[in-house]
């Protein structure tokens, strides 16, 4: 449709006062915005293009976007009722509606009167077409699904360090167990080059796992967007994810969001907490299992006893003075064989023992401290986890396994985790 061309005498906006003909209010204008707009752009006007970061509380705001453009539409709640559908993050749409200007608050906005699907959008239809292609290649098969490790000694998290993913990593880590070690990796996870440092990130971790007695990798990020989420849905991440040698979960976005790394990978998780919690075992939940079993390998000894002595009593009541030879015979190979069964009850039940009191030792911080690791606490007590943490001059304590030592800073310098490969 062709558009006439703008003429500012013939808007209908209010009237410039007489009194100040070289100026104009804000307010007089975002009037003349809005006039020019509703009296010179057509209406009602169709446009075509994906939506994105909708909000159907009451009335429904969002924007419709293409390659190189977005424009914020608003649906008011009447008008959006009668659609009839709700469209999905990144769904290909053609809105109908017309472009006005709200001076209270300096929008221009295309408010929505009808609102029909296309079909899918372009971001939907490259990731059917990833998982289409990933699918064929057996990325996502059973057989190359690595079980996840029952204690590993330390999880590497990439992540954006300054997320919330981060935070609800590392608050339920310490909660679950404190034994096992936390590297947080510091990447991108949205934008331009998010997909190759994520990729990046993956294939250094695997490569060095064992120098940096890494176990397992947790990849997370918090919601957002289809487009805010699209680096996992790269290829350069699948095929690092899918040539990684220890075993990767993934928690991506919110429950309700799929990305292509998450399908690839050895475990997918809902949210962060919940990937926390399949990957580190809870140190009170494997105290108690002790207990338990203690508790009942007493139990189980002490009715067999019973048991045996019940019978061998029995026996020795039943018999007459004509049977006690045979009697005698049949208790000397019952104790033997209740003797033997004991010993070798009891040595596997202690072996058993032996096994979780181990495991529970491993739980024990001041265990971890033998093994040489150490940690570090300001003078107030708060834990030094970075060299952000502390500046020069600071007191610092650092706790060992028979003692403290007591330091003041005098550098504090920020390193990369992979110097020693360069």
């Amino acid at each position: 449709m062709a558009l006439l061309p703008f003429d500012p005498d013939q808007a209908r906006g209010p009237e410039v006062r007489s009194d100040t003909p070289d100026h104009m209010t804000v307010s007089e204008v975002a009037a003349l915005i809005r006039c020019t707009l509703e009296n010179h752009m057509p209406s009602p006007l169709r446009v075509i293009g994906q939506v994105s970061n909708l909000s159907t509380r009451k009335h429904w705001y969002f924007s419709l976007k293409d390659e190189q453009s977005v424009v914020s539409c608003v649906a008011w709640a009447s008008a959006a009722g009668k659609f009839g559908f709700v469209p999905d993050e990144g769904a290909e749409v053609i809105a109908t509606g017309h472009v006005t200007h709200y001076g209270p608050q300096g929008r221009t906005q295309f408010y929505v009167t009808r609102l029909e699907p296309v079909g899918a959008g372009t971001l939907e239809l490259k990731f059917r077409a990833m998982c289409d292609e990933l699918r064929r290649l057996g990325y996502f098969d059973l057989e190359h699904k690595k079980p996840l490790p029952f204690f590993p000694r330390r999880i590497a998290v990439i992540t954006s360090a300054g997320g919330a993913a981060v935070h609800d990593v590392t608050s339920t880590a310490a909660q679950r167990c404190r034994a096992v070690g936390l590297l947080v990796v510091d990447v991108r996870v949205q934008g331009d080059g998010a997909a190759e440092q994520v990729a990046a990130a993956i294939r250094r971790i695997d490569k060095n796992a064992r120098r940096l007695g890494v176990d397992a990798i947790l990849v997370t990020r918090g919601g957002g967007s289809v487009e805010d989420l699209w680096a996992f849905n790269e290829r350069v991440v699948a095929d690092a994810v899918h040539e990684c040698r220890i075993p990767l979960l993934a928690a991506i976005g919110h429950e309700s969001d799929t990305t292509v790394i998450e399908l690839v990978a050895d475990v997918r998780a809902a949210t962060p907490t919940q990937a926390v919690m399949r990957l580190i075992p809870s140190a009170d939940e494997l105290g108690g299992q002790l207990e338990h079993l203690d508790r009942r390998l007493r139990l189980l000894v002490r009715r067999h006893l019973e048991r045996q002595r019940a019978r061998l009593n029995a026996a020795v009541l039943r018999d007459p003075r004509s049977l006690v030879q045979r009697a005698r015979e049949r208790l000397t190979g019952a104790g033997g064989r209740l003797g033997r069964a004991t010993t070798v009850h009891v040595r596997r039940r202690r072996d058993r023992t032996e096994a979780l009191g181990r495991q529970l030792a491993a739980v024990d911080p001041h265990r971890v401290l033998n093994r040489g690791y150490s940690y570090t606490t300001t003078a107030s007590g708060a834990l030094v986890a970075s060299v952000k943490d502390v500046r020069d001059g600071d007191r610092i304590v650092t706790q060992v396994a028979d003692g403290s030592i007591d330091s003041v800073v005098k550098t504090a310098t920020q390193m990369d985790l992979f110097d020693a490969d360069r």
